[in-house]
Protein backbone atom coordinates (compact mmCIF):
# COMPACT_ATOMS: atom_id res chain seq x y z
CA UNK A 1 0.00 0.00 0.00
CA UNK A 2 1.40 3.58 -0.90
CA UNK A 3 2.10 5.33 1.97
CA UNK A 4 1.29 9.50 2.44
CA UNK A 5 4.76 10.05 1.82
CA UNK A 6 4.89 7.78 -1.39
CA UNK A 7 1.55 9.81 -2.74
CA UNK A 8 3.46 13.23 -1.73
CA UNK A 9 6.83 12.60 -3.78
CA UNK A 10 4.48 11.11 -7.39
CA UNK A 11 2.04 13.97 -7.10
CA UNK A 12 5.13 16.32 -6.88
CA UNK A 13 6.54 15.04 -10.25
CA UNK A 14 3.07 14.55 -11.87
CA UNK A 15 3.61 18.24 -13.46
CA UNK A 16 6.59 16.60 -15.53
CA UNK A 17 4.99 13.05 -16.09
CA UNK A 18 7.93 10.99 -14.85
CA UNK A 19 10.26 10.78 -12.17
CA UNK A 20 13.19 12.62 -11.65
CA UNK A 21 16.33 10.36 -10.31
CA UNK A 22 16.63 11.52 -6.80
CA UNK A 23 12.51 10.88 -6.19
CA UNK A 24 12.63 7.46 -7.83
CA UNK A 25 15.07 6.54 -5.03
CA UNK A 26 13.27 8.12 -2.32
CA UNK A 27 10.12 6.20 -3.72
CA UNK A 28 12.15 3.25 -3.71
CA UNK A 29 14.21 3.80 -0.15
CA UNK A 30 10.31 3.88 1.58
CA UNK A 31 9.42 0.38 0.09
CA UNK A 32 12.63 -0.97 1.68
CA UNK A 33 14.71 -0.94 -1.72
CA UNK A 34 18.10 -0.68 -1.19
CA UNK A 35 19.59 2.76 -3.43
CA UNK A 36 22.92 4.56 -3.25
CA UNK A 37 23.91 6.68 -0.55
CA UNK A 38 23.05 10.17 -2.14
CA UNK A 39 22.44 13.64 -2.01
CA UNK A 40 20.12 15.75 -3.78
CA UNK A 41 21.37 19.62 -3.74
CA UNK A 42 22.03 22.87 -5.56
CA UNK A 43 24.49 23.72 -3.25
CA UNK A 44 28.41 23.14 -4.19
CA UNK A 45 29.17 23.26 -0.38
CA UNK A 46 26.77 20.78 0.75
CA UNK A 47 27.65 18.39 -1.53
CA UNK A 48 31.30 18.54 -0.75
CA UNK A 49 30.31 17.96 2.82
CA UNK A 50 28.56 14.86 2.18
CA UNK A 51 31.51 13.77 -0.74
CA UNK A 52 33.64 13.88 1.68
CA UNK A 53 31.95 12.58 4.75
CA UNK A 54 30.88 8.95 2.70
CA UNK A 55 34.41 8.98 1.09
CA UNK A 56 35.32 10.22 -2.58
CA UNK A 57 35.42 9.18 -5.26
CA UNK A 58 31.56 9.70 -6.49
CA UNK A 59 29.44 10.03 -8.93
CA UNK A 60 27.25 13.36 -10.23
CA UNK A 61 24.56 13.47 -12.14
CA UNK A 62 22.02 16.71 -13.53
CA UNK A 63 18.52 16.81 -11.98
CA UNK A 64 16.53 18.67 -14.11
CA UNK A 65 12.73 17.50 -15.39
CA UNK A 66 13.72 18.28 -18.75
CA UNK A 67 16.89 15.89 -18.97
CA UNK A 68 15.13 12.22 -19.24
CA UNK A 69 19.15 10.74 -20.21
CA UNK A 70 21.44 12.11 -18.83
CA UNK A 71 23.97 9.96 -20.43
CA UNK A 72 23.12 11.30 -23.77
CA UNK A 73 23.77 15.24 -22.54
CA UNK A 74 26.69 14.78 -20.61
CA UNK A 75 24.91 15.18 -17.71
CA UNK A 76 27.17 11.85 -15.74
CA UNK A 77 30.43 12.43 -14.35
CA UNK A 78 31.89 9.63 -12.86
CA UNK A 79 35.03 8.92 -10.72
CA UNK A 80 35.31 12.12 -9.21
CA UNK A 81 37.97 12.06 -6.73
CA UNK A 82 37.83 15.78 -4.63
CA UNK A 83 36.63 19.06 -4.34
CA UNK A 84 37.53 20.55 -7.26
CA UNK A 85 36.26 17.66 -9.39
CA UNK A 86 32.77 18.09 -7.97
CA UNK A 87 32.76 21.76 -7.89
CA UNK A 88 33.52 21.20 -11.64
CA UNK A 89 30.75 18.92 -12.36
CA UNK A 90 28.37 21.34 -10.57
CA UNK A 91 29.79 24.54 -12.88
CA UNK A 92 29.31 22.25 -16.07
CA UNK A 93 25.73 21.06 -15.15
CA UNK A 94 24.63 24.65 -13.98
CA UNK A 95 24.26 25.04 -17.62
CA UNK A 96 22.16 22.39 -18.74
CA UNK A 97 18.58 23.07 -19.39
CA UNK A 98 16.51 22.84 -16.57
CA UNK A 99 18.77 22.82 -13.33
CA UNK A 100 17.47 21.76 -10.63
CA UNK A 101 20.05 20.73 -8.71
CA UNK A 102 22.71 17.82 -8.46
CA UNK A 103 22.58 14.24 -7.26
CA UNK A 104 26.02 13.24 -6.04
CA UNK A 105 26.09 9.78 -4.53
CA UNK A 106 28.39 6.44 -3.77
CA UNK A 107 30.95 4.83 -6.41
CA UNK A 108 29.89 1.17 -6.35
CA UNK A 109 31.18 -1.94 -8.10
CA UNK A 110 29.97 -5.06 -8.88
CA UNK A 111 27.82 -6.81 -11.77
CA UNK A 112 25.14 -4.29 -13.62
CA UNK A 113 21.39 -5.93 -13.95
CA UNK A 114 18.36 -4.08 -15.04
CA UNK A 115 15.60 -4.55 -13.71
CA UNK A 116 11.90 -3.02 -14.99
CA UNK A 117 8.45 -3.28 -15.81
CA UNK A 118 5.52 -1.82 -17.83
CA UNK A 119 1.97 -2.29 -17.56
CA UNK A 120 0.91 -4.84 -20.71
CA UNK A 121 -2.77 -4.15 -22.01
CA UNK A 122 -3.43 -7.38 -22.50
CA UNK A 123 -1.37 -8.96 -19.60
CA UNK A 124 -1.14 -6.22 -16.52
CA UNK A 125 1.94 -5.32 -14.71
CA UNK A 126 5.39 -7.54 -16.75
CA UNK A 127 8.49 -7.70 -14.51
CA UNK A 128 11.90 -7.72 -16.35
CA UNK A 129 15.37 -8.80 -15.58
CA UNK A 130 18.49 -8.70 -17.04
CA UNK A 131 22.19 -7.72 -18.07
CA UNK A 132 22.05 -4.35 -17.29
CA UNK A 133 23.77 -0.86 -17.90
CA UNK A 134 25.00 1.13 -20.91
CA UNK A 135 24.95 -2.54 -22.94
CA UNK A 136 21.52 -3.51 -22.45
CA UNK A 137 20.26 -3.07 -25.61
CA UNK A 138 23.06 -4.75 -27.38
CA UNK A 139 22.95 -8.08 -25.70
CA UNK A 140 19.20 -8.15 -25.08
CA UNK A 141 19.56 -10.62 -22.43
CA UNK A 142 16.63 -10.74 -20.55
CA UNK A 143 13.63 -12.82 -18.79
CA UNK A 144 10.23 -11.97 -18.27
CA UNK A 145 7.26 -12.47 -15.75
CA UNK A 146 4.07 -11.72 -14.89
CA UNK A 147 3.58 -9.56 -11.47
CA UNK A 148 3.35 -10.20 -8.82
CA UNK A 149 6.61 -12.70 -8.51
CA UNK A 150 7.28 -14.96 -5.59
CA UNK A 151 10.54 -16.02 -4.90
CA UNK A 152 10.85 -19.27 -7.10
CA UNK A 153 9.77 -17.21 -10.07
CA UNK A 154 12.76 -14.77 -9.41
CA UNK A 155 15.25 -17.89 -9.29
CA UNK A 156 13.69 -19.01 -12.61
CA UNK A 157 14.42 -15.63 -14.08
CA UNK A 158 18.03 -15.32 -13.24
CA UNK A 159 18.56 -19.52 -14.27
CA UNK A 160 17.26 -18.55 -17.46
CA UNK A 161 19.86 -15.51 -18.26
CA UNK A 162 22.56 -16.00 -20.63
CA UNK A 163 24.70 -13.83 -18.11
CA UNK A 164 23.85 -16.45 -15.48
CA UNK A 165 27.53 -17.70 -14.99
CA UNK A 166 28.48 -14.45 -14.29
CA UNK A 167 26.04 -13.79 -11.39
CA UNK A 168 27.34 -17.00 -9.73
CA UNK A 169 30.83 -16.57 -10.10
CA UNK A 170 31.89 -17.39 -13.39
CA UNK A 171 35.79 -18.59 -13.02
CA UNK A 172 36.52 -18.28 -9.76
CA UNK A 173 34.50 -14.26 -9.76
CA UNK A 174 33.16 -13.50 -6.34
CA UNK A 175 28.88 -14.09 -6.65
CA UNK A 176 26.48 -11.96 -6.64
CA UNK A 177 24.48 -11.89 -3.31
CA UNK A 178 21.20 -13.95 -4.80
CA UNK A 179 19.42 -13.46 -1.27
CA UNK A 180 19.61 -9.68 -1.62
CA UNK A 181 18.91 -9.86 -6.00
CA UNK A 182 15.65 -12.14 -5.09
CA UNK A 183 14.41 -9.86 -1.59
CA UNK A 184 15.05 -6.66 -4.12
CA UNK A 185 12.94 -8.19 -6.89
CA UNK A 186 10.04 -9.33 -4.49
CA UNK A 187 9.88 -5.83 -2.68
CA UNK A 188 9.87 -4.02 -6.41
CA UNK A 189 7.05 -6.24 -7.31
CA UNK A 190 5.21 -5.11 -5.03
CA UNK A 191 5.91 -1.60 -4.71
CA UNK A 192 4.56 -1.85 -9.01
CA UNK A 193 1.43 -3.84 -8.03
CA UNK A 194 0.73 -0.87 -5.44
CA UNK A 195 1.21 1.46 -8.35
CA UNK A 196 -0.63 -0.25 -10.55
CA UNK A 197 -2.41 2.13 -13.27
CA UNK A 198 -0.76 4.87 -12.36
CA UNK A 199 2.70 4.24 -13.98
CA UNK A 200 3.38 2.71 -17.42
CA UNK A 201 6.76 2.37 -17.25
CA UNK A 202 9.73 1.65 -14.35
CA UNK A 203 13.47 1.23 -15.38
CA UNK A 204 16.01 0.18 -12.86
CA UNK A 205 19.52 0.56 -14.57
CA UNK A 206 21.97 -0.43 -13.12
CA UNK A 207 21.21 -2.16 -10.69
CA UNK A 208 24.84 -3.10 -8.71
CA UNK A 209 25.00 -6.40 -7.22
CA UNK A 210 28.24 -7.34 -5.40
CA UNK A 211 28.57 -10.64 -2.82
CA UNK A 212 27.49 -8.13 0.33
CA UNK A 213 24.61 -6.06 -1.82
CA UNK A 214 22.14 -5.28 -4.52
CA UNK A 215 21.59 -2.01 -4.84
CA UNK A 216 19.65 0.51 -7.19
CA UNK A 217 22.36 3.46 -8.95
CA UNK A 218 19.62 4.14 -11.15
CA UNK A 219 16.42 4.59 -11.77
CA UNK A 220 13.67 6.33 -13.70
CA UNK A 221 9.80 5.78 -13.47
CA UNK A 222 6.97 7.66 -16.23
CA UNK A 223 3.71 8.51 -15.14
CA UNK A 224 0.46 7.38 -17.03
CA UNK A 225 -1.22 10.92 -17.87
CA UNK A 226 -4.42 10.03 -16.87
CA UNK A 227 -2.89 8.97 -13.55
CA UNK A 228 -5.15 10.45 -10.38
CA UNK A 229 -3.17 10.33 -6.94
Amino acid sequence: MLTNEMKGILSEAAPAGWLMEPQVKKLLGLAGIDVTRFIWTDDVGEATGFASSIGYPVVAKIVSPKVLHKSDIGGVEIGIIDNEGLTRAFEKFRSIDGFAGVLVEETLKGMEIIAGAKMDHQFGPVLLLGTGGTAVDIYKDVALRMMPVRQEDIRSMIAGLKAHPLLTGYRGADPVNMEKLTDLLVRFSGLIMDLGDLITSVDLNPVICSPSRCVVADGRIILKSTARL
